[in-house]
């Protein structure tokens, strides 16, 4: 264990209490959303577990991160695969019950994926190769693709989108030639296109083997949540969407959201969180919480711009292109933005999987910006 105390000169401040604001909003939100469950004091205790790992994580070098990484991933994989053989919860494998507490595997195969691909990107620009050499593409590919698969196949396909944001953001700062980009997103606009000629003229076809009617559904009832047709399947969102729209400029007040507290809002705890908040706080109160975010993000970036070589870079830049995928996501599929998935909201929605590997990221992050390259002033 290496430290010194000159680190504590360079840790972000600014980036913890912004966490701390975030778990202002977590609190609001979850205790609108909950009447007799007292999720709020579960989460209260979750960030205080919280910053006990980010401490933990602050006194070791983070490249014990790279020296360690392929090891991490392998024993991600493992939970992965065994994850698949647990019984089904909520429609899904995704989750080991371990006493009175569910731990989720794939909130740590994230960020394991991330230092896993940081590490190999590293080590091109060692040999001073590009990531535009196929061989090097295939095997970043390779290294995302395979836990992607896996999540994708519990099923958990918000999650496994996460993976496609992380991928984005590391290739872009790798400096992936844009005819990659192109091809790419070419592949994924045929994709695209044939399930729709597939759905349109062989819709039976399309139901028994590609994607099950009632996934379909949900695709439909997100285009049109209003329709009769999607009476159940519209349920959630058109409760969102009245829940936030009630709030309008400032919002109905703290736990005093008639939809929200008379549980018309499905998981408003965790999925539907932002809801609540939107509710309770109204437009000026969402902005906020969503300005807290890029002032985030903003952070992060400066942190992976001084980082001290290249292994740092990547990490943050993975991570920030997790948050963005989540945050966009999570608060896109509340006001038809986006589908509704099972992310969660960071530092925000209810789960303590997902905050306690949150902090671990930010103490990664944190960790990175403490050991920065040395500035002229410095």
């Amino acid at each position: 264990m290496e430290f010194d105390k000159k680190y504590i000169r360079n840790l972000d401040w600014l980036l913890i209490l912004l966490l701390m604001c975030l778990g202002i909003f977590s609190f609001i939100g979850i205790s609108g959303a909950t009447i007799a469950a007292n999720y709020e004091w579960k989460q209260v205790i979750w960030y205080g577990i919280g910053f006990l790992v980010l401490t933990g994580i602050l006194l070791f070098d983070y490249h014990l991160f790279s020296n360690g990484a392929y090891a991490l991933y392998g024993f991600g994989l493992v939970l992965i695969i065994g994850v698949l053989f647990t019984p089904l919860k909520s429609g899904a494998h995704s989750w080991y019950q371990l006493g009175v507490v569910d731990f989720q595997p794939s909130e740590l195969m994230k960020i394991f994926t991330i230092v896993a691909v940081a590490r190999y990107l590293a080590k091109i620009d060692e040999l001073e190769e590009s990531i535009g050499n196929f061989r090097h593409l295939f095997r970043v590919l390779l290294l995302v693709g395979v836990p992607t698969f896996l999540i994708f196949i519990q099923p958990d396909l918000g999650t496994a989108l996460v993976f496609m944001g992380i991928l984005f953001s590391i290739l872009i700062v790798a400096g992936l030639p844009i005819r990659y980009f192109a091809i790419m997103g070419t592949i994924v606009a045929i994709f695209l296109g044939s399930l729709m000629y597939i759905f349109t003229y062989h819709q039976q076809f399309f139901t028994q083997h590609i994607m099950h009617e009632y996934q379909w559904m949900r695709i439909a009832s997100w285009l049109d949540p209003y329709n009769e047709k999607y009476k159940k399947e519209g349920y959630q969102l058109r409760q969102s969407l009245t829940a936030i729209g009630s709030g309008q400029l400032v919002g109905k007040g703290v736990n005093q959201g008639t939809q929200a507290r008379n549980g018309w809002v499905p998981v408003g705890e965790s999925d539907f969180v932002f809801t609540v908040i939107g509710e309770e706080l109204g437009f000026i109160g969402s902005s906020i919480l969503i300005f807290l975010y890029f002032f985030f993000i903003y952070r992060m970036v400066r942190i992976a711009m001084e980082a001290k070589d290249t292994f740092g870079m990547y990490v943050i830049a993975g991570v920030i292109g997790m948050y963005v995928f989540q945050i966009f996501e999570n608060i896109g599929m509340t006001i038809q933005l986006m589908p509704i998935t099972g992310i969660p909201l960071p530092f925000i929605s209810y789960g303590g999987s997902s905050i306690v590997t949150n902090f671990l990221v930010m103490g990664l992050v944190l960790n990175i910006g403490m050991r920065r390259k040395k500035l002229m002033f410095d």
